[in-house]
């Protein structure tokens, strides 16, 4: 089948990811279906019409994905009723007939994960193959865009990371690979890619590298577990909340966050970006946001 003769889903357009997949599709000629909480807000594009497609309305995700082919399922925003809502769209792509379903996972998704919210992954991507459903699950590392979201008013990234690394990935490279599974899934099918980006560089050399670009001296000041907890206390967010911040930093400091691999090139056929890169496109204003 050709891309221009099947029918495309796509969920989490109107976010950085899946806005990112959609403007690429639209890009290349190929209509789609947004599937959105409130379709108003998703981006208007060439091709594409936007339909209710709340994770928790199972009948309305029936109706929207019904007879798709290829369906990008971008994970819920983080709650504590996430997964049931993963679980609810996944019948539903089952019920609709769905040929082939794109998840968006977290590298190394595990039910001992020590990154708390891979955890859910791990369980969302049970859930598929049980479904039946013919499935590719792209494992992103962290995102390198978010790196400077992490320094705090006084120039210091704090967190319980010690001298760990994370395969920092750009979220133009997940969404180049999600768009060459879409657009060809039959070689991908029931196959679970790991993508990051070149290097692995710890919160030292990450601090190092928004210094050099961003203008500002920017630190790591190491924190023990006890003291993130403190330190974000603040917040006032929920105990799960605070595990799962926490938990990215303990996840780079023992390492798990911290292999390479070749994925992002092996689905796209470019290599894949730095962190320097993609702070550099950020302050030039190229990024494809």
């Amino acid at each position: 089948m050709a891309p221009t003769d099947a029918t495309y889903a796509i969920t989490g357009a109107s976010g950085r990811l899946g806005g990112r997949i959609a403007r690429r599709l639209a890009a290349t000629g190929i209509a789609q279906t947004l599937l959105a909480r409130t379709p108003s807000r998703a981006p208007q594009l060439p091709g594409a019409i936007a339909v209710p497609g709340a994770y928790d309305d199972h009948e309305a995700l029936v109706a929207a994905l019904r007879g798709t082919d290829r369906v990008l399922m971008v994970s819920a925003s983080e709650s504590p009723d996430r997964l049931q809502d993963h679980r609810t769209f996944i019948d539903a792509a089952t019920r609709a007939g769905v040929a082939h379903l794109v998840y968006i996972s977290f590298y190394g998704a595990a039910p001992d994960a020590t990154f708390t919210l891979a955890r859910d992954h791990w369980h969302t991507e049970q859930h598929i193959r049980a479904a039946g459903i013919p499935f590719t699950f792209l494992r992103d590392n962290l995102y390198a865009d978010f790196m400077p979201a992490l320094v705090g008013a006084d120039g210091a990234i704090r967190g319980p990371a010690g001298d760990g690394s994370a395969a920092l990935i750009a979220q133009d490279d997940i969404a180049d690979a999600a768009v060459a599974v879409l657009r060809d899934p039959r070689p991908h099918a029931g196959h679970t890619y790991e993508l990051t980006g070149p290097e692995a560089p710890t919160l030292t050399e990450v601090a190092r590298t928004l210094s050099a670009i961003g203008g500002r001296p920017v630190t790591y000041v190491p924190e023990t577990i006890e003291e993130a907890y403190v330190s974000r206390a603040g917040y006032g967010a929920p105990d799960w909340q605070l595990d799962a911040w926490v938990s990215t930093y303990t996840a780079i400091a023992d390492g798990s966050l911290a292999t390479v691999t070749t994925a992002v090139e092996d689905l796209t056929g470019h290599r894949a970006t730095s962190l320097d890169e993609v702070l550099r496109a950020g302050a030039d204003g190229s990024s494809t946001a």
